[in-house]
């Protein structure tokens, strides 16, 4: 027996969460830069595209009676409703490219988290992404340019219920520092990698090394 090709990984399911702002998105563009074998999951959303998103890259970019249509289908792992629009993660090509050993990255909220756990708790790695301060926050939001004064305050509304679900993550980091947070959440991801439950084979591959003594 070829011990040395009879392990191979299930993928998992990295999931980053955080207010709007405190740093989430950027975190998972990095890491999708500087990561092998990790894809980023594209949802299906009815929010309208922003200056330099394409379709199937960001977002699949549905109006609301497709996304309800899919709904019915079944079709989605998640979904919810953020700032007035819909969002929903396709079941199939998630569950694909796990069977294949490939990692997906997940920018999603807390209620999307809660749903991918019912479906694949033991794919699931969580991450929270919490701001410095309240103020690094709206500062950040500011920069971005992207949201109407409404909005943005929308947004700073929301951020203490999002926040309130930190203790449902796996891992909480404080995004003081760009490069240190991206590092850290490299780290957590080369570590699930390794865990025994994700290493599909490994009781053949120990058998057979006893049997070789």
């Amino acid at each position: 027996m070829n011990t040395k090709n009879s392990i191979h990984r299930r993928g998992l399911l990295l999931v980053l969460s955080s207010p709007s702002g405190a740093g989430k998105t950027t975190i998972a563009k990095k890491l999708l830069e500087s990561e092998q074998h990790l894809d980023m999951s594209v949802s299906v959303t009815t929010r309208p595209p922003r200056p330099g998103e394409k379709n199937g890259v960001d977002y699949f970019f549905v109006d609301e009676p497709t996304f309800q249509e899919m709904l019915l289908r079944d079709a989605f792992l998640e979904h919810a409703k953020v700032f007035g629009n819909s969002y929903g993660t396709l079941k199939e090509p998630v569950f694909n490219t796990l069977k294949n050993g490939k990692d997906i990255i997940f920018d999603i909220d807390w209620q999307g988290t809660q749903q991918l756990a019912l479906y694949a708790r033991t794919d699931l790695v969580s991450i929270f992404i919490l701001p410095p301060s309240v103020k690094a926050l709206e500062e950040r939001l500011n920069k971005r340019g992207q949201d109407t004064h409404d909005v943005m305050r929308t947004r700073m509304d929301q951020a203490a219920n999002e926040m309130s679900h930190w203790a449902e993550y796996d891992y909480v980091i404080i995004n003081r520092d760009l490069e240190s947070s991206i590092l850290e959440v490299q780290k957590i991801l080369h570590s699930e990698r390794l865990k025994r439950t994700r290493q599909l084979g490994l009781v053949d591959f120990v058998n057979t090394l006893r049997q070789e003594l």
